[in-house]
């Protein structure tokens, strides 16, 4: 799937304000993620922010044979998929190894990391959709995969994981309102 400027654009809008539940297509893919620290806001927001800078990037910078800036990620993002040194905050850490531990592969680079939102990357399967609280730690990641159970989502789970997951499950396609009904509350 090659993304547009508009399909990147409208993602990023939905990593930075909740869509309202009328934008949803018919189904959505969903991870479920046990949060380590304990505050699913907290997590929701490092996701969040990882995103939208990626997505930021994608909308406006061009991708080729140099690296892009990476100026606007959170510092503990850049350090942990820098794989120098052990100054990592310990979240980070925590879901580097658990991502290790699931994946049985490397952490991502920055730069490799990054170049999967490249609009002109076929192999990005997904588009953000939300992060919602469904317990005291567990949020449930949100993905459009256009109605797939099966997509390339290593550098999405890399990020889950980088960002405090203890633990993730998935992806699991849902009708989209059961994302509806978590975002109200039941």
């Amino acid at each position: 799937m090659i993304h547009s400027e508009e399909s990147v654009a409208a993602e990023l809008d939905r990593v930075r304000q909740r869509p309202p539940a009328e934008a949803a297509p018919p189904v959505l893919a969903a991870f479920t993620v046990d949060v380590a620290d304990g505050s699913p806001e907290v997590y929701a927001q490092r996701v969040r922010r990882v995103l939208s800078a990626a997505l930021h990037l994608a909308c406006t910078a061009e991708f080729g044979d140099d690296d892009v800036p990476t100026d606007e990620f959170p510092d503990w993002f850049t350090a942990i998929s820098a794989r120098e040194g052990e100054v990592y905050e310990t979240f980070a850490r925590d879901g580097r190894t658990a991502y290790m531990n699931r994946s049985g592969g490397n952490p991502w680079s920055l730069q490799n990391w990054i170049y999967r939102f490249d609009p002109d990357e076929d192999s990005r399967g997904w588009e953000f959709w939300d992060v919602v609280p469904v317990g005291p730690s567990r949020v449930r990641v949100w993905v459009d995969s256009w109605g797939e159970s099966f997509f390339g989502s290593l550098y999405l789970l890399w990020l889950l994981y980088a960002a405090g997951a203890s633990h993730v499950e998935g992806p699991e396609v849902h009708k989209a309102s059961t994302w509806a009904s978590e975002v109200r509350g039941g």
